[in-house]
């Protein structure tokens, strides 16, 4: 290696790090600002009319209570006795 090769490296391992870095950036972006868009707007919903909170909380609440019986209702019910599996069998198939 030359002695402008080996000074010119490190500003190229830079480069390709502040490429990768904006990449990245540029990648995830857009679902960073949804997720924050998202918050915003609720944070100025509940800040102007304060009722807003209660009606967000109160639909949580019943959304957990809904998925925890939906959730308790499909669970599948044990038999009480023994249970009959039958005995395996060889199949020839010539």
């Amino acid at each position: 290696m030359s002695a402008a090769d080996q000074t010119r490296r490190p500003w190229q391992l830079a480069g390709a790090g502040a490429l990768a870095v904006g990449a990245c950036a540029m990648c995830c972006a857009g679902p960073i600002l949804a997720v924050l868009g998202g918050l915003s707007i609720a944070s100025v919903v509940a800040a102007l009319w304060i009722p807003a909170l209660a009606v967000v909380a109160v639909m949580a609440l019943l959304a957990v209570v809904w998925v925890h019986r939906k959730r308790r209702r499909t669970t599948c019910d044990a038999p009480t006795g023994p249970v009959d599996v039958g005995m395996p069998t060889r199949v020839d198939t010539f």
